[in-house]
Formats: structure tokens, sequence, C-alpha cells
């Protein structure tokens, strides 16, 4: 199945840009994203999903370099602990800097971040130069979006743009462990 986006990876980068939101696939599920620093747009997506701010929101990115400026700088120990999981489909909780606004972090002093394997994420992530807001692509309660029409049906209108693409071929969303306690905090 081939990876290739009907829309431009151009066209996307400008909806991220212009405060947009846009949904993607992943590796279980589609995402519905945008600029993290961009508060408008992530205030968007949360009241979207119907999602309280105090969750938080998980980071994506092509490499640690695009995480790296949320984050304190990673012990030893964390180094280790994330060890050989990136790229590919696991979440961690690690400790953000004090300045990362709570509309990422929610009310925590950790952030949700990924470092994905997924081709088409990951060329996406490169164009727009930056780590993106990546939430399952559904409202609260309801099943995430697998295909880009679930999320027309699921979301509508309120969502700029859907890049098609396939799935990265995991049954479920991406398991997430606090870096510093090795806790599960949801079974992939």
């Amino acid at each position: 199945m081939s990876l290739i986006p009907r829309f431009p990876l151009a066209r996307a980068v400008a909806v991220i840009r212009d405060g947009g939101l846009l949904a993607y696939p992943t590796e279980a599920v589609y995402g519905l994203g945008c600029d993290p620093l961009d508060a408008d747009a992530v205030l968007r997506i949360l009241a979207l999903k119907r999602r309280p701010i105090g969750k938080g929101v998980i980071l994506i990115a092509a490499g640690f370099d695009q995480l790296a400026a949320f984050l304190e700088p990673l012990t030893p120990a964390l180094r280790a602990r994330i060890g050989d999981s990136w790229p590919g489909p696991n979440t961690w909780l690690l400790p953000c800097r004090r300045d990362v606004p709570r509309w990422l972090r929610g009310d925590h002093d950790t952030l949700a971040v990924r470092v994905t394997a997924h081709p088409l994420v990951v060329r996406l992530c490169r164009a727009a130069g930056s780590a993106l807001v990546s939430t399952s692509a559904n409202r609260a309660g309801q099943p995430p979006a697998r295909t880009p029409l679930a999320v027309r049906a699921r979301l509508g209108d309120d969502v700029d743009l859907v890049l098609h693409g396939a799935l990265g071929g995991q049954a479920r969303p991406t398991t997430i462990r606090d870096a510093r306690s090795g806790e599960l905090v949801r079974a992939g």
C-alpha cells in the first residue's frame, strides 16, 4: 500500500503554519495535530475533542532533536530506559521544561513524546521543521478514527485538512510509559 499522500506535504505544512488542524495517519489510528506552540490551534483541538486541558497531549517527532526544546536534559538513566524504543510506537512521559505551556503538558511536570517510525509522519515533521501535536482524531468517548472517511464523519469540517495515507500496522494506539518510574500508563 502506498504512503504517498493525496495532498502534497507542502499543503499540510501550510495548514500547520496557518494555525490549522490536520488529521494524519499514525501507527494505529488517525491523529489530530497542529503546531504545538500555537495556543489557539491546540486549544481548538482540545475543544473539538472535548478533552480537558489538564490531561495534556502527545508530541510526535521525526527525531529527538525536535523534542529537545520541550524537555529537561535527559539523565543517563532516562536515556537507558528509553533505549532502543525509538523510532517506534512507544510514547514516553519525560520531564519537561518549566516553560512548556499547560496546553501541552496539562497538569503534569512531564510531557508525552514519541519519535515515530511512520514514514509519512516522519516526512511531515521534517517538512514542518518541528514536532507536532498528536492526539487521536475523535471526540472523547468515541473510538479513534482509522480512515479519512471516519475522521470526516466524527469531526466534520472542523479539521482543515485530512492527509491520506496508510496506518502503520499497530492494532492499538501506542504504549505510554512513565520514563522515570517505568510504569505502564496505557497499554498498546
